[in-house]
């Protein structure tokens, strides 16, 4: 896995894991691969991926069920896209929004762009 600079790997992983549950290849109640696999997987230390369960258990997205591993939560993808919906707003909307002001862009071009993106990638 390719990691960035700017974001902790704990996190990367996390958004790795959260990806696979919205693309629908992990569904609740799926076990996921173990923490040993996930670190051979991604190259890094299982402490590592020990830390990115513990975040997404933190945020109910996983769970585990002691000896046997971490399983989808049932309810795991509408937490994803609260958690990823927050931090969107958080962190990427002010910086896009002054984007937008600065080259003078308004709303209804954008969403001219934002349609014709739809429907070139998810039809």
């Amino acid at each position: 896995m390719e990691f960035k600079e700017s974001q902790a790997i704990y996190l990367q992983i996390a958004d790795y894991i959260c990806e696979q549950i919205l693309l629908d290849k992990w569904k609740a109640d799926d076990r996921l691969p173990s923490v040993r696999e996930l670190a051979v997987q991604t190259e890094v230390n299982p402490n590592t991926v020990m830390r990115t369960c513990e975040y997404l258990q933190q945020y109910e997205i996983i769970y585990n069920k002691r000896g046997i591993g971490y399983f989808v939560a049932s309810d795991a993808m509408k937490r994803i896209k609260q958690l990823k919906k927050e931090r969107f707003m958080e962190n990427e909307l002010p910086q896009f929004f002054r984007n937008l002001y600065l080259l003078d862009i308004e709303l209804d071009e954008l969403k001219t762009h934002y349609e014709k993106y739809k429907r070139s990638h998810f039809r």
